[in-house]
């Protein structure tokens, strides 16, 4: 398999464009962590459990991301700077079908 590309708005409003493994089951906030996009302990905070909004993220591209599981949605329910677009990055696994993905980190709570 091959790396893709998606784009992060970090907390600062910095975008970057970065390459994504598809072939080491990482999702969104393990990447995150891997490109040092966020301040440490500040994401992920449950380890990608979705026990947690730390890895909230406004997904601004259009893409057919995964329906929304109970644990994901009872999270967001009780989360801070909450949008239509939300998502929690550990739920979004890196695949080929993820080329392109943009996103934008929630502030912290």
């Amino acid at each position: 398999m091959e790396d893709i590309n998606i784009t992060i708005i970090d907390r600062d409003g910095v975008e970057h464009t970065i390459e994504a493994p598809t072939d080491m089951a990482m999702n969104l906030m393990e990447v995150v962590r891997s490109y040092e996009l966020a301040e440490e302990g500040t994401i992920g905070v449950c380890g990608g459990m979705a026990m947690c909004a730390s890895c909230q993220c406004y997904v601004l591209s259009d893409h057919d991301l995964p329906e929304m599981q109970d644990d994901e949605d009872a999270m967001l329910a009780e989360a801070f700077y909450v949008k239509d677009n939300s998502r929690l990055g550990c739920q979004i696994q890196m695949t080929p079908a993820m080329e392109g993905l943009k996103v934008q980190l929630a502030p912290e709570s």
